[in-house]
């Protein structure tokens, strides 16, 4: 049974930097495409950050181009996301995906399993 676990959340003040992990299980996690997505309090679940099945290119909402960095070793079945230069509206539970996509990274329907999720606090 495929399982993904989330661990890195916490708080950080504005500014500061945060890394999530993702550890997979259960599923050849090497030949998955792996996302971030999160939710904010009172909002809908929203596309992050995502990485092909070989790290070979990577996508990222806008709103964290340039703060935001996503990588996977596949030798550990870890994908993370290096959160830097937080902003409180960063504030929100941050989940990992897997699924076999071709193009649709952005699209939660598009994954196939997900993480129970870990919070992230940015405090002003």
């Amino acid at each position: 049974q495929a399982q993904l676990v989330e661990s890195g959340g916490g708080l950080v003040q504005a500014g500061g930097s945060l890394r999530l992990s993702c550890v997979g299980s259960g599923h050849m996690f090497g030949s998955y495409a792996m996302g971030w997505f999160r939710r904010a309090p009172g909002k809908e679940r929203e596309f992050v950050a995502a990485i092909s099945w070989n790290g070979g290119n990577t996508y990222y909402t806008d709103s964290v181009k340039g703060r935001f960095a996503i990588s996977r070793d596949n030798a550990a079945n870890t994908v993370y996301l290096e959160m830097n230069r937080v902003k409180p509206e960063d504030t929100a539970v941050y989940y990992c995906a897997s699924g076999i996509i071709a193009t649709k990274y952005f699209d939660e329907k598009a994954y196939e399993h997900w993480g129970q999720g870990t919070q992230v606090t940015v405090s002003s």
